[in-house]
């Protein structure tokens, strides 16, 4: 997903791990409103921030949110 996508959906997932060994990469499975399932890297703030079933938009040019 690129900078300039804008979708909507509910989270059904947060994971995060150390891919290359040295940065935390935090991620959501989220379930957009069109159906199909999608896996967004997202700031801490925001991983902090939401939890399982919350529903989050992504606007162009800004991160994801909680809805």
């Amino acid at each position: 997903m690129s900078d300039k996508d804008v979708w909507a959906g509910t989270v059904v997932k947060k994971s995060r791990g150390l891919m290359d060994g040295s940065n935390m990469y935090r991620r959501l499975k989220v379930e957009l409103d069109g159906g199909s399932v999608e896996k967004v890297r997202v700031p801490r703030n925001v991983w902090d921030e939401v939890a399982v079933g919350d529903r989050v938009v992504k606007e162009a040019g800004t991160d994801p949110r909680r809805a």
